[in-house]
């Protein structure tokens, strides 16, 4: 162990000079006559663990989403605005759209109101609970209005229980339509359904 010691610390001083060759050396010839028996190196078992890899069977639950997306021409709500001004270079025809993730029964969601006031658009939709169940899945629903208008800023409201998913925090629910028409009795309603 000791002399492992002096080697190391031999190696660590060397590793740590800044060695540079100034001339050519050489080895000095010797002749050397040596015999040695053969050695032999000790022979270690070792016991552990056996492990073995492979696979089992497990009832898990796995979320699976199923979206399928089908085109239909269907009739949908075309609101044009006119501005007081006559200044329609900026109208552009977008499409307002409010969507629910939905669990446990199917719903229908239908834009009922649409209000204005300036430059703000207050878009009033209704979210019911079915009947029919769809069992442990999951589903959306969405209704749309199609608006040729200036860029406004639209603002959502849902009436009715807001469902118990992520999906659905980006609008603002109530309980019932009275708790906004009072609050919008001085905007003009551009839709109704």
């Amino acid at each position: 162990m000791r002399k492992l010691m002096t080697v190391v610390t031999i190696a660590a001083f060397i590793a740590s000079c800044n060695v540079k060759k100034e001339e050519k050396g050489e080895l000095p010839d010797l002749d050397i006559d040596v015999t040695a028996d053969a050695g032999e190196l000790p022979e270690y078992e070792v016991n552990w663990a056996d492990v073995n890899v492979g696979t089992t069977t497990k009832t898990v639950k796995i979320p699976k989403v199923v979206i399928v997306m089908e085109e239909e021409d269907v009739e949908v709500p075309f609101i044009d605005v006119d501005m007081p001004d006559g200044d329609d270079a900026d109208v552009e025809e977008r499409t307002i759209m409010v969507e629910a993730e939905v669990t446990d029964t199917e719903h229908t969601i239908d834009i009922r109101k649409i209000y204005a006031s300036g430059e703000k658009l207050f878009v009033v939709a209704e979210l019911s609970k079915t009947e029919r169940s769809i069992g442990d899945k999951k589903m959306r629903v969405s209704d749309q209005v199609v608006l040729n208008a200036p860029d406004m800023d639209v603002k959502y409201y849902v009436v009715g229980e807001k469902p118990d998913r992520i999906f659905n925090s980006k609008y603002t629910y109530v309980s019932d339509m009275g708790e906004l028409e009072a609050d919008m009795n001085d905007y003009s309603v551009i839709y109704q359904q």
